[in-house]
């Protein structure tokens, strides 16, 4: 029996006792569990197994760039310079490990939702009621269900009573669902499967019992287990791009060594000085920084971050907010507040509007921009009044927040009646309740009665469709009876509905003084309609600007959302998610039974054509994120539940809520938002962005440097003239500018307008055909300033070791001037400030410092085979300095007012 391909939902409650052959006065015997733990397995979860620790660690080592710097730190070793070999090899290191704990954190997503099993349960077995371990529970079992319950497998409920469930981990809908017994359509989406309770749910209030038809991994909860297992876990955008830069790279020097063992085979020179010259080349040409340089800009933006609220769990996913073309937002406690509040109130033939923010207890009551005071508006008072009375649930102050205890709808009409000075408290003292009728789906109301001054009275609440045929009147604003319009209130709801508020009716009915007990046939005439309540999730104040923002920068959001679709589109146009000219094509948005029907190519299209997408499924939400990235995005995902996890991991960076998420979503993203506030994500996207500039920054500074220490090697193997430069003065050139220049880099602010620009594609390189050609300028021009250098000392009579000085401090103060010019893109130090960066300032007198010590310490000048230099020549260095920047300047000047991308522009 396949019990997972099973449509329970589907099935009358008789057909499902057959089926999985349970009994619902007695339960199982125990050769009937025994029988099927050995068929179905525990009541668990599967740990999916990972890469083995070794082997995740070995795999960090499978890289270019790696392969770079390990060929580095053989030459550096057949050069027997110990020390420079350590620091290699060090990073390499430090890089291997950072890398191994992050992918080893990601694992654990995987088996964080072995967590969320319940521990006990009640069910009977054997005819008595009894509590198990939650493991122990087959198909068949009779679970009973009670407030505070996690429920602990997949049930088919067959008696309820007044049963809620919060299931927002599992479907992200943001209020507990009402529960029920009868048979459901086959099509009927997940999250309005009220006939189920599913595995992880919590009970807010109610009891009932259910026959457990699903467990462990063929649960729903099972089933994302093994979604966020088959989830492809990608590399990010920067990840891709610095591979692929240094396989380029890789063949560059590999290439150029060839040539430099060629040439000195042709001029017929000693091995070991053709030897010599190539290991020269390629300490020259390798970016030995650029590992340590990247952690390290990633780590300052993972800072930066930190202090807007955005928890960075993984160091790459800084830069892939900044390369994020599309951003898969949930609705609820991101764009919203999480907190149910009444905005609209129909009585008689005015609606009122209600102001405040979420669950604060202050507000007023507005009509035609009017304060309005309970006296003069009876009929809004019993309104409140009765949204007060028919109401299970509790709002309490707690360190300084109103929290409400039970149904957060329940709580916004508590909140509506501390606005107009009523609270449920006193009332209860003037209208003691003396019996109920709980909400029932399949009447879709709820009465009490009260004594209340000699008579006997009752308050309902319910939905529209149902109150209103029970109705024989309504009140006016005074609280006198008059005859019902029926088509002004069926109008009004559907007008507020529209907003995507969701409305709820009110009622009540006098009795005489001696009622005592309440039951439905009671109301089924003679009741006299009050009027209704609309409510809603509101927006955050801040969010519509950010979205906004978000568009400007070019990125598209698609809200992904458990409510039903025409809440969540409203709330969609509200936001501006929706344009307003897009409103025929998206009027509905698409839900996630219609997204069922489609095929493969349908599916594309519509995750590009909809913004909105409502009661989609986890594996909807994987597939969503899944064509987005066939389609050349970079995505972005937002969540908090276990429904969330199996698309976060496969988004390019997961983002889960700090406050609401489930441990399962936290482990499994890559960014974690303290705050739970949507305009976190704006802040980090720029933040991104900033952290990409600097990268390219740094890359476009060392690269020149590294082409100009190549070009020199060549040359000189060419025309057979001594090494301008030795591989130790390779080694301390790259090593400390790295450090001390480029890495300064790392702190330079964001550009100006950084977000009115587009993202970057994925499949966009580092460097485009027009910044290499500026790369290869650059590097020449030093190249042709470093042989200057070089040979004017040698003119004028002085040493070899004073040529090979000036050839090391022209190249490290070209280095300088470059990074000047470089520390904006388009911008000058004028505009930006020569002094904006201070680390950059203490940065280039440190490497001027380092200079001029081995430069003039004899000691050094011993070790690395440098020596003095004249003042003149240091008036030489400078002023081609000071002309190289000149020309970066004008460079910049030259195409400062075109719109030239990031990726050209450099």
């Amino acid at each position: 029996m396949n019990n997972h391909k099973r449509d329970w939902h589907n099935k009358e409650i008789n057909e499902v006792l057959e089926i999985i052959g349970g009994n619902l006065d007695k339960g199982l015997c125990d050769t009937q569990v025994s029988n099927r733990i050995v068929e179905y397995g525990k009541n668990k979860l599967t740990r999916k197994r990972g890469e083995r620790r070794l082997k995740l660690f070995l795999k960090q080592f499978h890289q270019p760039l790696v392969y770079i710097l390990l060929a580095a730190s053989l030459a550096v070793g057949f050069l027997a310079e110990w020390l420079e070999l350590f620091v290699i090899l060090s990073v390499i290191l430090i890089n291997a490990v950072l890398g191994f704990i992050q992918e080893f954190k990601a694992q654990k997503a995987i088996n964080s939702l072995i967590s969320v099993t319940g521990s006990e349960a009640n069910i009977i077995r054997r005819g008595m009621r009894m509590r198990v371990d939650a493991e122990e529970l087959v198909p068949g079992d009779i679970v009973v269900l009670q407030s505070g319950d996690t429920v602990p497998a997949d049930l088919r409920l067959i008696q309820v009573t007044k049963l809620q469930v919060d299931e927002a981990a599992l479907t992200g809908l943001s209020v507990p669902v009402a529960k029920q017994n009868e048979t459901l359509p086959k099509d009927t989406a997940l999250g309005d499967r009220t006939n189920m309770a599913y595995f992880s749910g919590i009970v807010t209030c109610g009891t009932a019992i259910g026959i457990v038809v699903d467990t462990g991994d063929q649960t729903e909860i099972g089933k994302i287990n093994d979604l966020i297992s088959r989830a492809d876990r990608l590399s990010s955008p920067l990840t891709k791009k610095i591979a692929r830069f240094s396989r380029q790279l890789l063949w560059v020097i590999l290439s150029l060594a060839v040539l430099t063992v060629f040439i000195g085979i042709l001029r017929g020179l000693p091995l070991h000085y053709i030897f010599m010259k190539a290991v020269a080349l390629a300490v020259g040409v390798i970016p030995e920084g650029l590992p340590a340089v990247l952690t390290i800009t990633l780590a300052i933006g993972v800072s930066r971050m930190a202090s807007s609220r955005a928890i960075i769990r993984k160091l790459p996913a800084v830069e892939t907010l900044g390369s994020t073309t599309v951003i898969c937002v949930d609705k609820t406690g991101t764009l919203t507040c999480n907190q149910m509040t009444v905005q609209k109130i129909f009585a008689c033939n005015t609606i009122v509007d209600v102001t405040g923010n979420g669950y604060d207890p202050k507000g007023n009551f507005i009509v035609n921009n009017r304060i309005i005071k309970p006296e003069g508006f009876p009929l809004l008072n019993e309104i409140i009044i009765s949204g007060l009375l028919c109401n299970d649930s509790n709002v309490v102050l707690k360190e300084g927040e109103w929290v409400v205890e039970g149904d957060p709808t329940e709580g916004a009409l508590l909140i509506a009646g501390h606005k107009l000075g009523l609270s449920r408290d006193i009332l209860n003292v003037t209208f003691p309740q003396i019996d109920i009728i709980p909400f029932q789906s399949e009447h879709q109301y709820m009465a009490t009665l009260h004594k209340y001054d000699g008579f006997i009275r009752s308050y309902i609440k319910g939905s529209v469709e149902q109150l209103l045929p029970l109705s024989v009147n309504s009140m006016t604003e005074k609280g006198y009876l008059v005859s019902l319009s029926h088509d002004k209130i069926i109008k009004t709801a559907n007008f507020l509905a529209s907003q995507g508020l969701r409305v709820l009716a009110f009622a009540r009915k006098d009795f005489d003084s001696g009622k005592r007990k309440i039951i439905l046939d009671d109301l089924n005439a003679g009741v006299t309609f009050l009027g209704l309540q609309a409510m809603i999730d509101p927006h955050r104040p801040e969010a519509i600007d950010t979205l906004r923002a978000c568009k400007e920068a070019g990125i598209a959001i698609k809200m992904v959302s458990g409510d039903h679709v025409r809440t969540a589109t409203a709330i969609a146009y509200k936001l501006g998610i929706i344009d307003v000219k897009d409103k025929e094509l998206h009027r509905q948005g698409i839900t996630g039974v219609e997204l069922e029907k489609l095929n493969e190519n349908e599916m594309k299209k519509a995750a590009s054509k909809y913004h909105v997408f409502a009661r989609v499924s986890p594996s909807q939400k994987l597939e969503l994120v899944k064509y987005l990235q066939a389609e050349g995005h970079t995505v972005a995902m937002t969540g908090d539940g276990v429904n969330d996890a199996p698309a976060l991991r496969q988004a390019d960076i997961g983002i889960s809520m700090g406050q609401s998420s489930t441990d399962v979503t936290k482990e499994t993203a890559d960014m974690v938002l303290s705050d739970d506030n949507f305009a976190t994500v704006e802040k980090a996207v720029e933040e991104g962005r900033g952290v990409y500039d600097n990268l390219i920054k740094f890359i476009s500074w060392t690269l020149p440097t590294n082409l100009t220490e190549g070009a020199v090697i060549i040359i000189a193997s060419i025309i057979g003239m001594a090494l301008p430069l030795m591989p130790l003065h390779l080694l301390w050139i790259n090593m400390t500018t790295s450090v001390f220049l480029g890495a300064t880099l790392a702190f330079e602010k964001k550009e100006p307008g950084i977000m009115n620009r587009s993202p970057i594609p994925s499949d966009t390189p580092l460097l485009s055909r027009y910044g290499i050609r500026k790369i290869i300028l650059k590097g020449l021009l030093l190249a042709g300033a470093v042989f200057a250098v070089y040979y004017i000392i040698l003119g004028t009579g002085r040493s070899l070791d004073a040529a090979r000085t000036g050839a090391v401090n022209m190249i490290v103060f070209g280095e300088i001037f470059y990074l000047m010019a470089l520390r904006s893109i388009r911008h000058s130090a004028f505009k930006i400030g020569f002094f904006s960066n201070w680390i950059l300032i203490v940065g280039v007198i440190i490497m001027t410092a380092l200079q001029m010590c081995i430069t003039y310490i004899r000691s050094i000048n011993h070790v690395l085979g440098t020596s003095p230099l004249m003042l003149y020549e240091w008036i030489i260095i400078l002023g081609i300095g000071v002309f190289l920047y000149g020309l970066m300047e004008f460079d910049k000047a030259r195409i400062r007012d075109k719109e030239i991308r990031l990726g050209i522009a450099l």
